[in-house]
């Protein structure tokens, strides 16, 4: 039997997640750059992800409320306007003390379109399909690790990270040009009462998942955030040689997301996640096997493959437990997803400048044990609420 086609108003999406994902992750791509040109340390540099994540974190369920009656169109397309031109200021920014404020403004852009643009497929897909359309959508993600995360890595160590910023910029003001010229008027999901909010807040099962996001979020950037100081410690890698390892876990990050996508209504949302897991603590628990950049690129693909898969079958499993909750729970999740960001960048930080460079995996590990307890605990919860009905 012939899949269903996903509507085409979905590629501007995916566009646009591309683009929130490639500025997120500049960054750590362009860290070394940032930190030799404004004359700070790693961990000080660092401090652009941790403070920008916690904004996110902060932010996406604050806008969630706030914004619950405006037209998607509009709402997507200004959110990437706002990620454009605060990218393009930064680049401007003389010392740290500027960038910091501008990178973490800009940051108010990704709490509002990833959950915002997932929340609202419901309108825009049928419902057998809404699985594999937030799965689709959350490919930009991945496409962002493939391409625009080592491209940003690149430009930044040939031509400074100001114009890897600058390139950000450009690239969110024609999504929001797409998303404007693509998506119909009137994509208004629900608004949430506040006693829907506190249904939300009252699921064991949607907040387990949301604790779960927080955990492997946290193990993963624990070390992800500091890969380019880390590897210039270790095996002295250049900018080009970053930009490849980034290009090929990227590579492996998309496949394991198409895989997801194509896999996840017939395995189910929370296996998925599980297994993404499981595959991402094998990387950490055999990552000082990586003596050189080419053994480090080997044992780095099962983390890959499970990396932005378990992000997209998270945002599937909350739909999933309590669909007419899904832009309060999408929005947690998010928030979630930066709050660990924030947390493992700010962990990660603490090692580094109390010389533990080489114990970042055992704390990624650490993290993505309990996130694995976590996950089968939220399983458990949510079986037991079907059993119920």
């Amino acid at each position: 039997m012939t899949t269903p086609r996903l509507p085409g108003v979905l590629w501007p999406l995916l566009f646009g997640n591309f683009v929130i994902g490639t500025g997120v992750m500049i960054v750590p791509g362009t860290l070394n750059e940032i930190s030799t040109s404004l004359v700070v340390s790693p961990a000080t540099a660092g401090q652009l992800i941790s403070a920008g994540a916690l904004l996110m974190c902060i932010t996406a369920p604050l806008v969630a409320a706030l914004v619950a009656g405006w037209d998607r169109r509009r709402l997507l397309a200004l959110s990437m306007l706002w990620y454009g031109l605060l990218h393009i200021a930064c680049t401007a920014a003389p010392s740290f003390a500027a960038l910091l404020p501008l990178r973490v403004l800009s940051m108010i852009a990704p709490a509002i379109f990833t959950p915002q643009a997932a929340a609202c497929i419901g309108l825009l897909v049928p419902a057998d399909q809404r699985g594999r359309a937030i799965t689709f959508v959350f490919l930009g993600w991945s496409v962002a690790s493939v391409l625009g995360m080592p491209m940003g890595a690149l430009i930044g160590g040939t031509f400074g990270w100001q114009a890897a910023f600058g390139a950000v910029g450009i690239l969110s003001l024609a999504s929001g040009v797409w998303v404007w010229r693509s998506m119909p008027d009137g994509v208004k999901p629900p608004a949430l009462s506040v006693a829907a909010w506190h249904e939300t807040f009252r699921s064991p099962a949607l907040m387990l998942c949301i604790l779960v996001t927080v955990l492997y979020s946290a193990g993963q950037f624990v070390l992800f955030s500091y890969f380019a100081p880390y590897f210039k410690f270790k095996v002295g890698i250049t900018a080009v040689e970053l930009s490849a390892f980034f290009m090929w876990f990227g590579l492996f990050g998309f496949i394991g997301n198409a895989v997801m996508s194509r896999q996840i209504d017939r395995v189910g949302a929370s296996r998925s996640v599980m297994i993404g897991i499981v595959a991402m603590s094998l990387t950490f628990l055999v990552w000082p096997l990586g003596t050189s950049i080419m053994l480090a690129g080997v044992i780095a693909i099962p983390w890959a493959l499970g990396c932005f898969s378990s992000n997209s079958a998270q945002q599937a499993r909350l739909v999933g437990i309590a669909p007419a909750l899904a832009s309060a729970s999408i929005a947690l999740n998010t928030s979630a997803m930066y709050a660990g960001q924030a947390v493992g960048a700010g962990a990660g930080g603490w090692l580094i400048a109390h010389d533990g460079m080489e114990t970042l995996h055992w704390a990624a590990l650490a993290f993505l044990v309990v996130a694995m307890a976590c996950s089968a605990w939220a399983t458990r919860h949510d079986k037991l609420r079907l059993a119920v009905r």
